[in-house]
């Protein structure tokens, strides 16, 4: 019984001193508070929707209990936004994201006074100590969508109703032509830009003047899709789409989509927190990663070709072996 007792102490001061010795185990804060401001709108159908749609899906995960989320919206000019981004540090909110390019040089200057607190922006790449950027390879799904409308076309002429020339725009632009070229390299893709990210008259405008010249599918990315959209709608033009899937709204002119997968970047700033990383990360988006997917809509008869091509090509993308390159590569 001595024995016995002597072997039970010697266990259980093993298992005491295994456990001091441990690492600790990070411990999620009681409730995690994050500021998403927008350019646009929640409900934009595009990039600030996809977002928001994003980090709605992390609190719905994590639970309204340890996740307070506040959006601004409309917050176009980059010094409203440098205000709001000031505030809600002063509030103390652990992660405030600002969801554009046009922002970075506010974070830049505003992060070094909040040095416990995370911030956020893409399309980017450049980091700090405490700001995260993050970076959707967005060429590759306009690869993929290139392809559809290169084997699809009977003018032979294709519309890109651009935004701002930067940022994912350009990246989404260039590999759709790419993705077209590859295909079909007798159509003519014709590449415009309204120059602003919320000009839905004439992003519409625009779309009207693609068609006028015999495009007979349209593509195009920003908050401003909405205006062409609705113009290819009118005039039965295929639409393929970026950053979330229109279909959804519009089920007889979204012909496919690119969709950012936000909540997966949401969740690894969440959780980079938990570990004591409050910033320092690239996130980039991509279909290898699986933070971008490619949705097809059913309502389309889509030959069974072009869908293989499409998959084939996508799988390519994934394991490495097409790297769809950008103007500065």
């Amino acid at each position: 019984m001595q024995k016995y007792a002597m072997f039970m102490f010697s266990v259980l001061l093993v298992a005491a001193l295994l456990v001091a010795c441990a690492p600790p185990t990070p411990v999620a804060p009681e409730k995690v508070r994050v500021a998403l401001i927008l350019p646009s709108t929640i409900d934009d159908l595009a990039w600030s929707q996809s977002m928001y749609e994003g980090v709605k899906a992390v609190q719905a995960e994590l639970g309204e209990d340890r996740m307070e989320v506040t959006v601004t919206e409309n917050l176009w000019n980059p010094v409203d936004a440098a205000a709001a981004i000031r505030d809600f540090a002063e509030q103390g909110y652990h992660l405030i994201i600002a969801h554009g390019a046009q922002y970075q040089n506010s974070l830049f200057e505003i992060a070094p006074d909040f040095p416990d607190t995370s911030f956020a922006y893409g399309t980017s790449f450049k980091t700090g100590d405490n700001i995260f950027a993050y970076d959707p390879q967005a060429q590759e799904g306009g690869y993929l969508l290139g392809i559809i409308a290169g084997m699809m076309t009977k003018t032979n002429k294709i519309g890109v109703v651009g935004p701002v020339e930067a940022g994912d725009a350009v990246k989404y632009n260039y590999g759709f032509v790419q993705g077209v070229a590859s295909v079909n390299p007798d159509a003519e893709v014709s590449v415009t830009y309204t120059g602003s990210f919320g000009d839905t008259a004439g992003a519409g405008e625009m779309a009207k003047t693609h068609m006028d010249n015999g495009a007979d599918f349209l593509t195009g990315t920003a908050q401003q899709a909405v205006g062409a959209i609705q113009a290819a709608k009118e005039r039965g033009v295929p639409w393929l789409g970026s950053d979330m899937d229109q279909s959804v709204v519009w089920p007889d002119t979204v012909m496919a989509a690119q969709v950012y997968n936000w909540k997966e970047v949401v969740r690894r700033m969440v959780d980079a927190r938990v570990e004591g990383k409050k910033g320092g990360e690239h996130l980039s988006l991509s279909f290898a990663n699986g933070r971008l997917s490619l949705h097809f809509n059913d309502r389309f008869n889509i030959p069974a070709d072009v869908k293989a091509k499409v998959e084939t090509t996508l799988q390519a993308i994934k394991d490495g072996s097409l790297v769809v390159p950008l103007p500065s590569e």
